[in-house]
């Protein structure tokens, strides 16, 4: 039977299993009921090995079980804690083992988060439709300002990792810190007296660009940089404001009011001080390749210096070698005709040598033509011998097929009046004419009669 036709199919009287009747009440609430939001709060929390997480959503009236996957837990931006008053997105469903009525929970947020992010989009809205967010709005950043101006708590993290950066991208910049409030109820008015102040200094400080920066947070942590008052302070601004609040993830009213913004505090120290890394890094390479210029010129000159040096010699040492070098010509040249004579002896003994091989060996010459010549006699007499046999083999064979030995056997050959040989009765008729050849001579006869039969007697006339 299909639960979904619950209605329609059980019939009065019918009995339904256990089973059947709670996933059909399964899938029947989660048919009725869409993914809603519900408030309430946390009790009996449960996290089990499997990273699923368990837990009863109450009220002061009511009570549900709740159940989270690991999958979705694992992705909460908080740790759910017993007693937190929050608000889940999830289905209403059934669980069939047990029939427990329960929420399938998708995500869950604090109390009163979902209230903020609306105000904060409706603000972000009617500010971009003011055009408070244009991108022609937006101040490029100096390359290489003379000193920068940093609006944060002097007690916050955001401070100090500004200073780091800075201190090793660009130490000698010089900063001014504006102490303000950045949580809190005051705090948004704090930053914008900074800001103001930050922009009535830059002329007496020399600082032209301003950091707006602080930690990260949950929403209503960073509920100071969504103030309406501060985007447009940060607007009216005379110098390029640089913002840098939270973390990546973190998103402001602040960032978009921003000339330019940055996801850290470290990051937006790293842009505004850019032109400065880049300068360094440039500076250092055109040292590494000064001192390497440098080297190689140096290097050279040495090797200059000492190719100087081996041919800047004594005169008496240049005197010394041009002795030892006559001497030495002297010596080949007393040497050269007992080696040239000796030379020669030995080409002329190689010669001699050559022509010895070279000679004809004229007696074993003319046993070798005498020995070639009884061969040839030899194979004429054999081939001759064959020819003849083969002659006498061909003069048998035609001596069978020479007609007069046919006749000599007692057989002749008859001839037409054309002198044709008959072969067949057909070409003769009565009173015809033939010619008779024996092995001894020829006759003429004249046919009488013709039988297609063999003849009996002759019929042949003389």
């Amino acid at each position: 039977m299909n639960p979904q036709n619950f209605f329609s199919e059980v019939k009065p009287g019918q009995v339904v299993s256990v089973s059947w009747l709670n996933r059909a009440a399964r899938e029947t609430l989660e048919r009725s009921f869409p993914l809603l939001w519900v408030g309430g709060e946390v009790s009996t929390l449960t996290r089990a090995s499997s990273g699923h997480v368990y837990f009863t959503l109450k009220d002061d009236q009511a009570q549900i079980r709740c159940t989270m996957w690991r999958s979705k837990a694992q992705l909460l931006p908080f740790k759910l804690e017993h007693g937190m008053q929050v608000e889940v997105r999830g289905l209403v469903g059934l669980y069939e083992a047990r029939g427990d009525y329960q929420l399938n929970v998708e995500s869950i947020r604090q109390a009163g988060v979902g209230n903020l992010f609306e105000a904060f989009l409706r603000l972000k809205a009617r500010l971009q439709a003011e055009g408070v967010f244009d991108a022609a709005l937006k101040r490029p950043l100096p390359r290489y300002p003379r000193a920068l101006a940093v609006i944060t708590s002097a007690q916050a993290a955001a401070w100090h990792d500004v200073q780091a950066a800075l201190a090793r991208r660009a130490p000698h910049l010089p900063i001014h810190l504006y102490p303000a409030l950045v949580q809190g109820p005051q705090a948004p008015a704090r930053l914008i007296a900074a800001l103001n102040q930050a922009g009535q200094d830059a002329a007496r400080l020399g600082h032209e660009v301003i950091l707006l920066v602080r930690g990260g947070g949950s929403l209503e942590d960073l509920a100071a940089f969504n103030d309406e008052a501060l985007a447009r302070a940060i607007r009216a601004c005379p110098l390029p404001v640089v913002v840098g609040v939270g973390h990546e993830s973190d998103v402001s009213i602040a960032d978009f009011a921003a000339d330019l913004r940055a996801a850290t505090p470290t990051a937006a120290a790293e842009l505004v001080s850019a032109g400065f890394a880049e300068l360094h890094e440039r500076l250092d390479q055109l040292e590494f390749r000064l001192q390497r210029a440098m080297q190689r010129r140096v290097e050279h000159a040495a090797q200059r210096v000492d190719r100087a040096a081996l041919r800047l010699q004594h005169p008496r040492a240049r005197l010394q070698q041009a002795g030892e070098r006559l001497e030495r010509l002297a010596q080949r040249l007393r040497q050269y005709p007992a080696r040239s004579l000796e030379r020669q002896k030995s080409r002329l003994a190689t010669l001699a040598l050559r022509l010895a091989n070279r000679r004809p060996d004229i007696p074993q010459a003319w046993h070798r033509l005498a020995d070639l010549e009884r061969r040839l006699t030899r194979a004429g007499q054999q081939r001759v011998q064959q020819h003849r046999q083969h002659l006498d083999a061909l003069a048998q064979h035609l001596a069978h097929l020479d007609p007069k030995g046919v006749l000599a056997r007692g057989y002749s050959i008859t001839l037409d009046a054309q002198g044709q040989i008959v072969r067949d009765i057909q070409q003769l008729a009565p009173g015809s004419r033939v010619a008779l050849e024996f092995h001894q001579g020829r006759a003429e006869a004249r046919i009488e009669a013709l039988h297609p039969d063999t003849p009996k007697q002759d019929s042949l006339k003389p």
